[in-house]
């Protein structure tokens, strides 16, 4: 198992490099970047899908047409002529997603059962996959000299806290941090993931992100603590699905959704700390 997660996450790692260090040669449509995220998202879209049981599953076509069109409108209003600012377009898609989803279920409805919570979980399939996401993809446009540390800060802080956590926890674990949602997470995991989280954070601001040191440090405390809930929210969608994974793609990790969760949850917080720097 720690075999196939080493070379497993090795192979996430250089797939991620790659595609970071090609895009930047394509700006302003960075096609690698799109096609990488578009890809995941989907994939994770399904995953969702399939973990909720049939009667209360949403409209598969209308989950992934609007977790599609959301992202979508990250590139689009970017290249447009002049550049648009993207996140009207990216909440009019969301707006429009939940109109549809009533329009959907009233058109189809023939008994009560469980159309409200169908279009709920549209909705928030939409917003976890198409909304969330869309932060992180924003960091591309920060200005060219800062993007590329951006991004990387935005993806291996998270991973690294939970890196962190899974040695640490396994090598010093003793205190249960939430036996009800994720029995192996320690308080000692928690704490060495954030160690992690913050040396990441403080060597790869030196490639240009441009925050302080001590600005580094509380991106990578914050930007870990999010990608742990980030985790932790995971953990609640399969505990409330029975299920142990989301799926079996990745060996040794699962599914997309249990190895991009972290970065989901902590990429509104890596944004803010950017954006405004």
């Amino acid at each position: 198992m720690l075999r196939t997660r080493l070379w497993m996450g090795a192979v996430l790692i250089a797939l991620v490099a790659g595609v970071l260090w090609l895009d930047q040669r394509f700006a302003p449509w960075y096609p690698f970047l799109f096609v990488f995220v578009l890809l995941l998202a989907l994939a994770g879209c399904y995953e969702l899908l399939q973990l909720l049981p049939v009667e209360r599953r949403p409209r598969d076509w209308l989950c992934i047409l609007g977790t599609a069109a959301v992202l979508i409108a990250n590139w689009a209003t970017r290249v447009a002529d002049p550049p648009a600012e993207p996140w009207l377009f990216i909440a009019g898609d969301l707006a429009m997603v939940t109109l549809l989803a009533f329009l959907v279920e009233m058109a189809l409805f023939r008994e009560p059962g469980h159309s409200v919570l169908r279009v709920a979980l549209t909705v928030w399939i939409v917003a976890y996959l198409g909304l969330l996401p869309s932060f992180f993809v924003q960091l591309r446009w920060l200005a060219p000299e800062r993007a590329q540390a951006a991004l990387a800060l935005a993806i291996f802080v998270p991973k690294g806290c939970d890196i962190g956590a899974y040695f640490t926890g396994r090598l010093l674990g003793k205190h249960k941090m939430t036996p009800v949602l994720s029995p192996k997470k320690t308080w000692e995991g928690l704490a060495g993931g954030l160690v992690v989280a913050i040396a990441v954070a403080v060597a790869l601001n030196r490639l240009g992100a441009g925050l302080s040191d001590l600005a580094a440090v509380g991106f990578g405390l914050t930007v870990g603590t999010a990608g742990v809930f980030g985790d932790l929210a995971e953990s609640l969608i399969k505990r409330d699905c029975q299920r142990k994974d989301a799926s079996q793609i990745m060996p040794g990790f699962g599914g997309v959704l249990d190895v991009v969760d972290s970065i989901i949850f902590a990429a509104p917080v890596a944004y803010a700390w950017l954006r405004g720097s």
